[in-house]
């Protein structure tokens, strides 16, 4: 098992051994800090290809159940074409349908991070709210959406061939898409939980809907 955390998060904030413990048997399970994120080194402006490249190293040549949420959904949709991983199913919560790192005026972030006017763009100040909460790494982590931006997620040229589940908070507007990018997978289906963006994580439901889809 491999879980793959959201952006401004971290793999303890995002699956928590009391939420977890037991949920999918003894299964042996590798929880990453994403770069910029909790334990992780300093990593600068790196694009989706060097993120993906040092997890694909982290999991070696096992095969792997794949489990994201958020933006570790996008890199696990990316991750199960990588050539050296090999993955057998994904469980991706919480993705959004588009690229929103494209839009994010990181001039306006930076500034404001430093002092500066707050961003009069939405998007742009939602992101720098959640990379600046307490115990983020604000400066790195928009180095990391810039590197990301640079590129961008485009799920219509193509994704994972595993058996895929979509899940998404009945009340999460980032998830609203799930089911079109169901429709672009072979074998995928889409299901909604209880909660928005955060709470939909860490919903009883979402841990019952991955048990079910991985369970051999």
């Amino acid at each position: 098992m491999l879980f793959l955390h959201g952006l401004a998060s971290s793999g303890a904030l995002d699956w928590p051994d009391a939420e977890w413990q037991g949920v999918l048997g003894d299964r042996p399970a590798l929880v990453v800090d994403l770069p910029a994120h909790g334990s992780s080194p300093v990593s600068g402006t790196v694009p989706t290809s060097r993120v993906l490249d040092a997890i694909a190293s982290a999991v070696g040549e096992e095969e792997v159940d794949l489990v994201g949420y958020s933006l570790g959904a996008r890199l696990a949709w990316d991750l199960a074409r990588h050539p050296s991983v090999r993955v057998r199913r994904l469980v991706l919560g919480g993705l959004a349908a588009g690229e929103p790192f494209a839009s994010v005026d990181l001039a306006a972030a930076r500034s404001a991070l430093d002092g500066g006017a707050s961003p009069a763009d939405p998007l742009t100040g939602m992101i720098l709210h959640l990379v600046s909460l307490p115990g983020n790494r604000a400066g790195e982590l928009l180095d990391l959406i810039e590197g990301l931006a640079a590129e961008p997620f485009t799920p219509a040229s193509g994704g994972p061939t595993q058996p895929v589940l979509l899940i998404g908070g009945a009340e999460d507007g980032m998830a609203a898409g799930i089911d079109d990018l169901a429709a672009l997978l072979p074998d995928a289906d889409a299901v909604r939980v209880p909660g928005d963006h955060l709470a939909a994580l860490h919903a009883p439901e979402f841990r019952a809907a991955v048990r079910d889809f991985l369970a051999d």
